[in-house]
């Protein structure tokens, strides 16, 4: 079985029909990354929020150790690349971090901008400085995508988030993500770069085909995926608790 590269993980978001963008599937532990290869998906992409769910945590508050421990048995569960989220780095120096996702497995990650001590954008220039150095460590066996955060906890400025597009783009990333991105704002943010921009699918919001018409190369889902799954558990829990066939 050979290895999953981050070459050949760069290789599926090219060349892409519009409509037709790379669905990258959340898996949150081994099992759910299996049943996600098996359908056929060819690489996946690990939210924070559903990992730290799966491991008895708030989103953001998972130890790096665990973080990188559960992310380590998802890959190997699989024969597919597999793209880590890593939020903020974890107070780790680029090189650290780099070696942290590496040691993993995995052959991307994203890293968002966005100060989670404040819930605000971060310096840009600051993580434009990350970003680059993150990629110089890791030698080009990464796949950066940039989150770009404005959407999510800034004002939503369309120019904040174009400004910050250029930046990282400069800074060596390989894709970029303004996470939470209304439909309206994606044509101009996909025509703003030449980067493969990620958009984040809601449950109540338009599917991948749609958003890949409106320009997105790469689809992923956040903890949304997990999170649909917890929801049937808890119906399935309701319906063998004790008592269940005798309510109502």
């Amino acid at each position: 079985m050979a290895t999953p590269t981050a070459e050949a993980f760069r290789a599926l978001h090219t060349g892409r029909a519009a409509g037709d963008p790379l669905v990258l599937p959340g898996p949150w532990d081994a099992a759910s990354a299996r049943a996600f290869a098996d359908a056929g998906f060819p690489a996946l992409a690990t939210p924070s929020a559903g990992v730290a769910a799966s491991l008895g945590y708030a989103d953001g508050s998972v130890p790096a150790e665990e973080m990188f421990a559960a992310v380590a048995r998802i890959v190997r569960a699989v024969d597919v690349p597999v793209s880590v989220d890593v939020e903020g780095g974890y107070g780790l120096p680029p090189a650290e971090l780099a070696e942290r996702i590496l040691g993993t497995g995995a052959v991307g990650c994203n890293l968002e901008d966005g100060d989670a001590a404040t819930g605000a954008p971060g310096d840009p220039r600051r993580h434009a400085d990350r970003l680059a150095g993150l990629r110089a460590a890791a030698g080009g066996a990464l796949f950066v995508n940039a989150r770009v955060d404005t959407y999510l906890h800034g004002t939503g400025d369309l120019a904040d988030a174009l400004a910050r597009i250029a930046l990282y783009t400069a800074a060596g990333a390989d894709g970029v993500y303004p996470i939470c991105a209304p439909a309206g704002h994606l044509p101009r943010l996909c025509a703003g770069t030449e980067l493969p921009v990620n958009v984040l699918a809601e449950s109540e919001g338009a599917g991948p085909a749609a958003l890949g018409r409106l320009g997105a190369r790469r689809i992923t889902f956040g903890g949304g995926l997990q999170q649909r799954v917890q929801g049937m558990v808890a119906q399935l829990a309701r319906e063998l608790a004790p008592g269940a066939g005798r309510r109502g």
